[in-house]
């Protein structure tokens, strides 16, 4: 069963790949006049001229150019997705500043007085701290009525000729870490068959007598739960770095761990390492916790319904990200806001299980016991909803 399923979570997301591809190839055509590329310049100081940005070889930097024309009558209309304070500039000359964290759809013909249709203008985006997101800039689609008014054949062109932005392999990389997903549970399956019903059997999952069974009965001493921790880590961490990448980078990590926006396999290690420990540092947390509210017995069935929760509920980022890659291009602000609600609700969910068996053991209307639920569970769960959900 399960090997049927993850077959068939392949094959779709092999076809959403495709898809996606298809609509950048119409989103991007060549005989558009008025149009952005994916090709951003640096400005070189010690040259006084501007050359190619490559993200890898420049790393992050404060302003980025592009040379386009602005033919007046025609629309010039650009969506992209702009931290607070990001400024766009055409000819040394503000035109546009976000005054919030959101995405935007802007006319640059409506935003210069006089186009010049013969020269090219300078087109600069600039932020003071370096956060531009310009992938996320790319050419709005044309209307049937605008494209009528200039003529312009906007049919999809060959696979061959479509541009395609250079955000497009960020996709790829989470369709093929999603396939890795997909092939580490099914060898766990197939190699740890007892300990992975142990915790994806729904009518395991409801009895309270299974936190002794299976690796559950000796929480992460095993290579089986490792593997299943870390199977959930990357799951996690797929999700969360598809949210910020939808939206801007985390302003906090970005302090503590520099990361291009191009660079989204190194996102995504990083995130999987920073969520296996806090899983494994959660033992050790509910243990001091323990000892200093004198409820050392309870630490042992908490940390396991805790894990048994977080890695039950796993299987729910893999299609999270599957409405990631199917209508992210098409509808971002709806996929993100179901992606913080999906996230928010499994972390929440997580919490209020613990709730439930903790209470059927010791009644929580000791107001001790409430303490100490309220210091390991509420206030970690809120700090992780703060940072991961409302970020900005």
């Amino acid at each position: 069963m399960f090997q049927t399923v993850v077959g068939s979570l392949m094959v779709w997301l092999l076809l959403f790949a495709g898809k996606l591809q298809a609509q950048d190839g119409r989103n991007i055509n060549l005989k558009n006049k008025n149009q952005i590329t994916v090709d951003w310049l640096v400005f070189k100081p010690n040259y006084n001229r501007l050359t190619l940005y490559l993200p890898d070889y420049h790393g992050p930097v404060n302003a980025l150019y592009q040379w386009v024309y602005i033919r007046p009558g025609q629309p010039f209309r650009i969506n992209f997705t702009a931290r607070q304070g990001l400024c766009i500039f055409i000819d040394n000359q503000l035109v546009f500043t976000a005054d919030s964290v959101a995405s935007y759809e802007v006319d640059l013909t409506k935003l210069i007085t006089k186009p010049d249709a013969v020269r090219p203008h300078l087109l600069c985006i600039w932020h003071p701290l370096g956060q531009l997101n310009y992938q996320t800039f790319r050419n709005a689609v044309l209307t049937p009525q605008e494209a009528a008014d200039i003529q312009v054949d906007i049919k999809p062109v060959s696979a061959s000729l479509s541009i395609r932005p250079k955000n497009l392999p960020n996709q790829n990389v989470f369709i093929l870490f999603l396939l890795l997903i997909g092939i580490i549970y099914g060898s766990l399956r197939t190699s740890y068959t007892s300990d992975f019903y142990s915790i994806f059997r729904l009518n395991t999952f409801l009895r309270s007598s299974a936190l002794e069974e299976g690796f559950l009965a000796k929480p992460i001493s095993s290579w089986s739960s490792i593997l299943f921790v870390l199977a959930f880590s990357l799951s996690f961490a797929l999700v969360i770095v598809a949210i910020h990448t939808n939206v801007q980078n985390n302003f906090i990590f970005n302090r503590l761990f520099l990361v291009s926006e191009a660079d989204i396999t190194s996102k995504i290690i990083f995130y999987t390492f920073l969520i296996f420990i806090f899983i494994l540092v959660k033992y050790v947390f509910l243990r001091v916790m323990g000892v200093i509210f004198g409820l050392k017995p309870l630490v042992m069935t908490q940390y396991r319904e805790f894990l048994r929760t977080t890695l039950f509920m796993g299987l729910f980022f893999p299609m999270i990200m599957l409405l990631y890659l199917v209508l992210n291009t098409a509808n971002p602000q709806t996929v993100l806001l179901v992606s913080n609600i999906a996230v928010a609700s499994i972390l929440i969910f997580t919490v209020l299980r613990i709730f439930y068996t903790l209470n059927k053991k010791v009644s929580l209307r000791n107001l001790h016991l409430f303490s100490y639920i309220c210091a390991t569970e509420v206030i970690p769960l809120v700090i992780l909803i703060k940072l991961i959900v409302f970020t900005y």
